[in-house]
């Protein structure tokens, strides 16, 4: 009993010592002056770029004159990261009296335009401020992004940008830097990437749609200068659809391309549904023939035997007068290459009520024709052949 009274004694002994020695050395660590942060000198930041070493001493503004210890790291590190350009951060303690700190910034990839002020943003759709003069002195060669709003959540705009992500990769995947020939991208739709073409002359909107991007692209490139020659006043090309290409015009009438045999002009194949319906029905593009102007008459899509069937452009024309003895086939508008009206065959003036029956039946055939085809609105669909 008295060996175990006396091995008890020794333990409180120890226990005691080393509690007494905690205290001191607590009471040393905290009342030292050694561990004290007494100034911005204190406090060093390694990775910065556009951030300001004044900006980011502002978080530690409170902890000047703090003893090191008494610095909550973790909560420094979250406001370093709330500074839009900062990315990551690690804070650190250095012995005795010294705070670490390392910077990632966030690297711009595109120019942002909101209202009349143009911006940047990175790849996860933080928005960035910098000063005209600073981004000059950058060199920065982006394009320009618009859809892309500081009102709307974080993610909505990492998924916007994600779209713009992956239009630039496939654009320089074959190391022709294809991206640098963009001029603007509208994100507004996330499904449907509206990229402003600059084009001698006119800047041309292109619906790329969210995915096969350089598939697009190339067919663009392969049929623009054709497009244009073919219609002066194209402010518009769709590329979302398989077998077709929809051109709108700045304003007035179009015209309507097809392949012979496509069948995307039925409604089948590739392409948007029930769009090839609209289009026997006379309808394009949410339009009628019945919306032409008074007295107006719409061109119709010539079916002949080329590889692509050209769209008529030119005005219609009337019956030609009737000759005695001589029969004639002039077409009623704008006909089908090879189609024929009804003959308007002429003999004596008996037969002057026959040819005007003759003529009518003709006019018939003729608006039988355009509603069987589809009429140029304010759009243009383009079947192209191969399947492109």
């Amino acid at each position: 009993m008295v060996g175990g009274a006396l091995l008890g004694l020794c333990a409180l002994t120890v226990l005691g010592g080393l509690a007494t020695a905690a205290l001191v050395l607590r009471t040393y660590v905290v009342r030292d002056a050694r561990f004290r942060i007494t100034g911005a000198d204190n406090i060093d930041l390694s990775g910065l770029t556009e951030v300001s070493r004044a900006q980011m001493l502002t978080v530690f503004g409170e902890d000047i004159g703090r003893n090191i210890f008494f610095v909550p790291l973790g909560e420094r590190r979250r406001q370093l990261e709330s500074i839009p350009w900062v990315e990551r951060a690690t804070v650190m303690r250095l012995l005795p009296n010294q705070i670490r700190v390392q910077v990632v910034e966030r690297q711009p990839v595109a120019f942002v335009r909101q209202g009349h002020e143009i911006g940047l943003v990175d790849a996860n759709g933080v928005l960035l401020t910098m000063s005209a003069a600073t981004m000059a002195q950058h060199h920065y060669s982006f394009p320009v992004l618009t859809g892309i709003d500081a009102g709307d959540p974080l993610a909505s705009r990492k998924a916007r940008m994600d779209v713009y992500d992956r239009l630039l990769t496939e654009l320089d995947s074959n190391g022709q830097h294809l991206s640098e020939q963009i001029s603007e991208i509208d994100l507004s739709n996330p499904e449907d990437a509206r990229i402003l073409m600059p084009e001698q002359g006119a800047d041309i909107l292109a619906h790329f749609g969210r995915d096969r991007f350089l598939e697009r692209y190339q067919r663009y490139r392969a049929h623009i200068a054709e497009w244009r020659n073919q219609f002066p006043k194209l402010a518009t090309v769709d590329l979302r659809y398989d077998r077709q290409v929809v051109l709108e015009m700045i304003h007035g009438a179009s015209a309507v391309e097809a392949a012979p045999g496509d069948q995307a002009a039925s409604g089948g194949g590739g392409g948007e549904p029930g769009l090839g319906k609209a289009a026997e029905k006379g309808q394009f593009a949410g339009e009628s023939s019945g919306e032409l102007a008074s007295g107006a008459k719409a061109p119709v899509v010539s079916a002949g035997s080329d590889a692509k069937a050209k769209a008529l452009a030119q005005p219609s024309r009337p019956l030609a007068e009737a000759n005695p003895g001589k029969a004639t086939t002039e077409p009623v508008g704008n006909l089908p290459s090879g189609a024929k009206t009804a003959g308007t065959k002429t003999g004596t003036g008996k037969d002057k009520a026959a040819n005007a029956r003759k003529r009518a039946e003709g006019q018939r055939a003729g608006l039988d024709a355009s509603k069987r085809k589809p009429v140029a609105m304010d759009h243009a669909s383009v079947f192209a052949p191969g399947g492109e």
